[in-house]
């Protein structure tokens, strides 16, 4: 009888410990899903003022083309109009990340909220690098068809040459924007802020919680 008891006793507290360790487990699951749609809202607000100022510049710049085109140069049209539509396809991206943030769910399973994770974090670099293909043609607005005639070849040589200065930059950025570049420094000092920061650490949160389970 004695034997028996023990064995009772021992399973009782084997029961018990098992629930308490599933419910420490949902617990602490339920505690890191808030941690990241916390952090993950607070993204929000400065998505919704890139987007907001981004519309006015959209529909500032859209009114010069409109007012300016049949007076101003070419290369004033064709910078603005170059520069404007990046800026209307990054406005486009900005918003797509916003629609991602409000579906995650803390109630979703992990791979679903790790599967926006890794699309906000795909959109956060290509947002980026579009953004920095508008850099020659700040250089170029100003332009007009007298500079590459006569004496004034030699005069501009440094507006041509900053230009094509901005252009490599562009490129060189457009191409090493990329996930694989994150630990250099560079990296880190463009995008330690909240355009980036809160979607890594929401990524290590999930792989953590995926190690604890």
């Amino acid at each position: 009888m004695e034997d028996a008891a023990i064995i009772n006793l021992w399973k009782d507290y084997s029961r018990k410990l098992d629930e308490s360790l599933s419910l420490n487990r949902k617990n602490t699951e339920d505690i890191i899903h808030m941690k990241v749609k916390s952090m993950l809202n607070s993204m929000q607000p400065l998505k919704v003022f890139a987007i907001v100022v981004g519309i006015l510049w959209v529909c500032f710049v859209d009114s010069l083309i409109i007012g300016l085109f049949h007076a101003a140069s070419i290369f004033f049209l064709a910078s603005a109009i170059i520069q404007v539509l990046l800026t209307k396809l990054a406005i486009g991206i900005y918003l797509y990340q916003l629609i991602l943030i409000q579906q995650v769910d803390i109630s979703q399973p992990v791979l679903a909220t790790q599967n926006k994770l890794a699309r906000l974090q795909s959109t956060t670099l290509w947002v980026t690098r579009i953004l920095f293909l508008q850099l020659p043609v700040w250089t170029t607005f100003f332009w007009t068809k007298n500079m590459f005639t006569g004496e004034s070849i030699a005069f501009n040589t440094l507006p041509v040459t900053v230009t094509l200065l901005f252009t490599l930059a562009a490129i060189w950025l457009f191409a090493n924007i990329r996930y694989e570049n994150r630990h250099t420094k560079w990296f880190k000092l463009m995008f330690d802020g909240k355009e980036w920061t809160p979607v890594m650490k929401s990524m290590e949160l999930l792989d953590e919680m995926k190690e604890y389970k």
